[in-house]
């Protein structure tokens, strides 16, 4: 009893990315970019969803959730890990390390459901483009949203809340930059091999179910897409469509890599670049890829920016 006191009065130590303090530098340089690179490109995607008209429709709308989430989710994490890169102090309070396990958790399961509610979209867009505004009206958008939202959220209180009930015996120092559920896990003293299937299981549910699903909408709309006789048609669709298969294979992929292997034995080093994939890559890049190969968000862009001209 002592020894979990201990844990609760002193916090966590977190142990890192590297085990090379002269790297440390390097890393704190290389995330201050990208998290600089995810505030700008998050923040640009919202404005224009909520100030270009064009734009007022369901797939900005899911893409704007999926920059407010993107934001969110590397602010749950990225600070943290640069106060623990700018100088000698590791620690984390056991408050900071609970609430840090219940939003990342929850961001991240958010995001994995998201992302099935966007593949829908855009299924409906190039499958029944007839229907499209019909079938994906502003109702059923909230509906979705508010689904994946409460999902993640019921995800990260039941799975948080289980891993916080392994005995620490006295256990400070978390293997990881983050206080997340695997990490949590290694550093428990006890039988944590229940926890392990739960955490399998879960995860299953919440990364291969719905990425089996995206996959195989995908394949519908390939057929689709090659169905359509307008050579301009094809290159949009398929432009579209390939911005968001791009991010969902980046973000499952990490998670899967990260959730489903066991947590006691996948090598550590290696897990935790993968974190650090997911938490500060992942959400960098996301703008980036529906920006580049998007010419709607590339001209609201141009009209935002000669409107600032006009008005300087």
């Amino acid at each position: 009893m002592a020894e979990a006191n201990n844990s609760f009065s002193e916090g966590f130590i977190l142990m890192g990315i590297s085990d090379h303090p002269q790297l440390e530098i390097v890393f704190f340089v290389v995330i201050l970019f990208s998290y600089s690179l995810t505030l700008v490109g998050n923040s640009t995607i919202i404005l224009l969803s909520r100030l270009d008209a064009r734009l007022h429709t369901p797939m900005y709308f899911f893409l704007s959730n999926l920059s407010s989430l993107d934001l969110a989710f590397a602010t749950s994490s990225v600070p943290q890990m640069l106060t623990n890169l700018r100088g000698p102090d590791k620690t984390i309070s056991y408050a900071g390390c609970v609430i840090q396990l219940y939003v990342f958790l929850w961001l991240g399961a958010t995001e994995c459901l998201l992302l099935v509610v966007m593949a829908f979209d855009r299924h409906v867009a190039v499958c029944q483009p007839l229907r499209y505004t019909v079938i994906v009206s502003p109702r059923l958008c909230w509906l979705l949203a508010a689904i994946a939202w409460l999902g993640g959220l019921s995800n990260s209180v039941i799975q948080s809340t289980f891993t916080l009930q392994l005995p620490l015996c006295g256990h400070r120092r978390v293997d990881n930059f983050l206080c997340e559920v695997p990490a949590m896990i290694k550093l428990a003293c006890g039988d944590t091999s229940l926890n392990e299937a739960v955490l399998n299981g879960v995860c299953a549910f919440f990364t291969a179910v719905p990425l089996s699903i995206i996959l195989i909408s995908y394949c519908s709309i390939a057929r689709a897409v090659l169905k359509i006789r307008s050579a301009e048609g094809q290159r949009k669709a398929f432009n579209t469509c390939l911005s968001h298969l791009v991010v969902v294979l980046l973000f499952y992929g990490s998670a899967i890599y990260g959730y489903l292997l066991p947590a006691k034995t996948s090598h550590q080093g290696r897990g935790k670049f993968i974190s650090l994939f997911y938490s500060v890559v992942t959400p960098m890049v996301n703008p980036l890829i529906y920006t580049l190969r998007n010419k709607e968000v590339k001209a609201a862009l141009r009209r935002l920016l000669g409107k600032g001209r006009e008005l300087g």
